[in-house]
């Protein structure tokens, strides 16, 4: 039997080429599988309307899905990261002015809590003033994909449930949360409403918040991007059930946790 001649080495010039066409050759295959994939997700029908609409149905399949895993995944001993008072931003940014009243009364505000019981509690911003202040100096996120290191001060959320006697509210799925107008609301998984860094905020940069900002009281939860974030809280209800929330009603990401 003849002897097989050994294979000549690859050049550089041949590994190179090589290497381009296997290289070239996965990004085509993968490409097209991204644009099929995208043609299937654009002609797919949309979500059944509830308290979400706007998304294509397998998508909103999939962020619940995720809910579901971050929902597993992460518990209250996991803290955001927080900063010394120095590295807090002076003028803090602001995107949205849904909901807020151009000229707030704030010695007339009051926070309406309804208990699933129907019992209604109105409380001064001077009762929530009068618990434990808590300072959180941490980084903003927005959706937008921006972000800023904010200081704020307040209640925290645990406490003031602890205090108001609204534990066997706390058992509930749910905690949602609008402006006095009703114009903006966000719905909480308990769970990140309990986390021990989410305030029920008054004070930004050591000052009594400014209209912008959500005065006299807003929501600070570290653990949600932005748009949970709801500023002058007019408004908070208990449920097992999903309470609406704005952005999830235009198809937005209901849990938006970070």
């Amino acid at each position: 039997m003849k002897s097989k001649k050994p294979k000549k080495p690859l050049t550089i010039e041949q590994k190179i080429n090589r290497r381009t066409f296997i290289s070239f050759g996965t990004f085509a295959v993968l490409s097209a599988a991204a644009y099929k994939g995208w043609g299937w997700l654009k002609n797919s029908p949309k979500e059944v309307r509830t308290v979400t609409a706007g998304a294509k149905a397998p998508l909103r399949r999939a962020l619940n899905q995720t809910e579901l895993a971050f929902r597993r995944l992460y518990s209250n001993n996991n803290l955001v990261k927080t900063y010394p008072k120095d590295r807090a931003a002076k003028t803090v940014r602001y995107n949205s002015a849904i909901g807020l009243q151009p000229k707030s009364n704030v010695e007339n505000w009051k926070l309406e809590v309804k208990k699933q019981s129907g019992e209604v509690m109105n409380i001064t911003l001077d009762q929530i003033k009068s618990l434990p202040k808590t300072d959180l100096i941490f980084d903003f996120k927005c959706v937008e994909g921006w972000d800023q290191i904010s200081h704020w001060g307040g209640v925290k959320f645990s406490d003031f449930i602890e205090h108001f006697n609204l534990g066997d509210q706390a058992n509930l799925d749910y905690v949602g949360m609008a402006t006095p107008d009703k114009k903006y609301y966000v719905g909480i998984d308990m769970p990140s409403a309990m986390h021990p860094q989410t305030l029920l905020a008054y004070e930004m940069n050591d000052q009594p918040l400014i209209p912008k900002h959500g005065e006299p009281l807003r929501l600070i939860i570290p653990v949600k991007y932005g748009i949970k974030n709801l500023k002058c809280i007019g408004s908070m209800v208990f449920s097992n059930q999903r309470p609406p929330d704005y952005w999830a009603e235009i198809g937005y990401d209901y849990y938006s946790g970070l």
